[in-house]
């Protein structure tokens, strides 16, 4: 018998361990996402003397399709379209300025641990290379190369739908004409830079809930789908021994000591069974079903024993905030019990808030610390 509890305590705490990480990254997020934007452009060289573009009447329009390898790095193809028009009562000119760039993505807010405090705004930065072409009304056309690198910031919608700000700086080479077509540059080197500023949306496409930009991946997250089917099976063993466990030890004299020993009761009591949440979130996560079903078969066999059921959060966030967040955590776990049955004068709700016995600047120490435990009376 102590031998099966001490193997199963080992695997809870595996589990615990790993409870908030996304597993099997392959399989769990989507990697594919089309972005469309449009706003303002600005030419600011190569121009000649006394002509500058307006950038109310300057536009850009963006499309890009964007493949991540995983939740830090990806690509995007993407095809771009500025119209510049001329300021002013200078002489006029309208150029027309059409790209398509192969660009490598860095997710900045991954990177700087934007996690630990939203899952809401996001930040990416992009760099590339690519070809253009520039066609004025003056009669002449440009093939360009160009180098194009921006960032930009998300706010995300729903796991379908974000809003982006982007701004972005592209450098042109190639370029014979300035680009109002009045004259020419005078060198086939660098001379091109456009400033883009636009707003947009980016659409995220697949099967899965959540796309890369906004998964969290542990760095050493594996695939734990056979821990957890063992620990289920394991789970259930302990959920069918009786409540009153008589357990004999031989001592060096062969004379047996039988002790009276909860079993159950004591690994609920040191928090071997934990219902675990996402950040900010009050709902349990699908992990944690089968701890609930642990306590539940528990107090369905012990129907004098009644449950402290004890809210934590972690250290992100002001104080009151994580005690209402704790509460809320709390109160849904006391749902789910009492609608399996189990009379709500038999559990009593603890906010704990804050759970300060865990490292706030620990992503995976953070994760722990978002759960509600039990304590059997």
């Amino acid at each position: 018998m102590k031998k099966n509890v001490i193997i199963l305590a080992f695997a809870l705490g595996l589990m615990h361990a790993n409870a908030q990480t996304e597993t099997n990254a392959s399989k769990n997020y989507n990697k594919w996402s089309v972005e469309v934007a449009g706003g303002l452009s600005y030419s600011q060289r190569p121009m000649s003397e006394g002509i500058s573009a307006d950038i109310p009447k300057s536009y850009v329009a963006d499309l890009g399709v964007r493949y991540m390898f995983n939740n830090k790095f990806g690509l995007k193809a993407d095809v771009g379209y500025n119209n510049f028009m001329n300021n002013g009562p200078a002489a006029d000119f309208g150029s027309q300025y059409y790209r398509a760039d192969l660009q490598g993505v860095a997710n900045l807010g991954h990177i700087m641990d934007f996690q630990s405090f939203t899952n809401t705004v996001g930040l990416l930065a992009h760099a590339g290379f690519g070809v253009g072409r520039v066609v004025s009304n003056k009669d002449f056309m440009d093939k360009t190369a160009n180098f194009i690198a921006g960032v930009t910031g998300q706010i995300r919608l729903s796991n379908r739908l974000a809003l982006t700000g982007d701004f972005s700086t592209i450098y042109n080479a190639l370029q014979d004409h300035t680009f109002d077509g009045q004259s020419l540059t005078g060198t086939r080197g660098v001379s091109g830079l456009v400033f883009n500023a636009t707003a947009g949306l980016q659409i995220y496409l697949g099967k899965n809930t959540k796309h890369a930009d906004w998964i969290v991946i542990s760095p050493d997250a594996t695939d734990l789908s056979a821990l957890e089917n063992k620990l289920s099976n394991l789970e259930n063993t302990i959920s069918k021994i009786p409540a009153k466990e008589v357990i004999v030890e031989k001592q060096i004299n062969n004379t047996p000591i039988v002790s009276d020993k909860d079993v159950v009761k004591e690994m609920i009591n040191d928090k071997y069974y934990s219902v675990y949440f996402d950040f900010n979130k009050s709902t349990p996560i699908e992990n944690s079903t089968a701890a609930i079903d642990v306590v539940l078969t528990y107090l369905r066999k012990n129907p004098s024993a009644s449950l402290d059921i004890i809210g934590h959060a972690d250290q992100v966030g002001s104080a009151e905030y994580n005690d209402k967040l704790s509460n809320a955590r709390a109160e849904n776990v006391k749902k789910i019990l009492t609608q399996a049955g189990i009379s709500s004068s038999r559990l009593n709700v603890v906010p704990g808030g804050a759970d300060a016995s865990i490292d706030k600047n620990s992503e995976e120490a953070r994760r722990l610390a978002r759960r509600v435990t039990f304590k059997t009376k």
